[in-house]
């Protein structure tokens, strides 16, 4: 445990990368993508945006994965009240083409078709389920809190046969919002880890108009522990770097993290319809 605790420690700092940011939008698609430097056949990943959210609350995320070697890009669409989780699954495939088909930066940059994945938060991570549900499937997947969604991506989790990473929150069980212990229920091969404390807006950066409404909004710590979570499992599913084998273990202890308790009685309709009105 005390590796995984240096580790962990050293994943919630940035890495040794200097980050370059680009715009998705030279090949047709609205977004960003955050690169090292330098670097040629780098893991990359195309991470899904949350309900009504839009990249820029990211930045710090995206910019993590960059520093430790990893390539990721994040299309901005599907943002209104009504968006589509299957458009937004498609841009995401169509995101991986883009950055696995084309030298990024000043031409020093490029991604291997081989060392790709998905990854996204809330209605995003329901998205990036979807995209690899429906594409040539990518080499590990990440959901952070997923959003409950039609079509749903507990069924679209069923089919996956690559590594995934379910993260959930410590009230997931009662919440009409997700679906994060179903999904990882679905999944063959997904490792759930219950983030202590956390909430599941709080990975979105600078979110206080959800605050001043009486919502939860960005938190700092759910951010560092999601970030090391995230980066971890990355560096170990896409680039076989076993010093992080641990975080794709579902047996292995992390900090800031704890499963769910086998004890606890199934959640019924009844349960999730009160859990609205609290």
């Amino acid at each position: 445990m005390a590796r995984n605790r240096s580790l962990f420690a050293r994943l919630t700092r940035r890495g040794p990368h200097q980050v370059l940011r680009g715009d998705l939008g030279f090949a047709g698609i609205p977004g960003v993508v955050y690169t090292p430097a330098s670097g040629f056949h780098l893991p990359g990943v195309a991470f899904g945006h949350d309900w009504l959210t839009d990249t820029a609350n990211y930045t710090g995320t995206l910019e993590h994965l960059a520093s430790w070697g990893i390539v990721a890009a994040a299309p901005d669409t599907q943002r209104g009240p009504v968006p589509s989780v299957l458009n937004l699954a498609s841009d995401l495939g169509a995101t991986l083409d883009v950055i696995s088909g084309v030298r990024l930066g000043p031409g020093r940059i490029s991604v291997s078709p081989d060392t790709m994945g998905l990854a996204g938060h809330g209605f995003g991570a329901a998205a990036a389920i979807l995209a690899a549900a429906a594409t040539a499937q990518p080499k590990a997947v990440a959901a952070v809190f997923p959003a409950v969604t039609k079509p749903s991506a507990e069924a679209a989790a069923a089919q996956l046969k690559v590594p995934g990473l379910v993260l959930a929150t410590p009230d997931d069980a009662p919440s009409l919002r997700t679906d994060a212990l179903e999904v990882a229920a679905a999944w063959d091969g997904a490792v759930l880890r219950v983030v202590k404390k956390a909430n599941a807006a709080g990975l979105a950066e600078k979110r206080r108009i959800t605050r001043l409404l009486g919502f939860a909004g960005s938190s700092d710590e759910t951010q560092k522990t999601v970030r090391a979570l995230l980066t971890g499992f990355l560096l170990f599913t896409l680039t076989g770097d076993t010093t992080y084998q641990e975080f794709a273990d579902p047996d292995a202890d992390l900090p800031r993290t704890g499963r769910p308790d086998p004890d606890a009685p199934p959640v019924t309709d009844e349960d999730r319809i009160v859990a609205l009105f609290r």
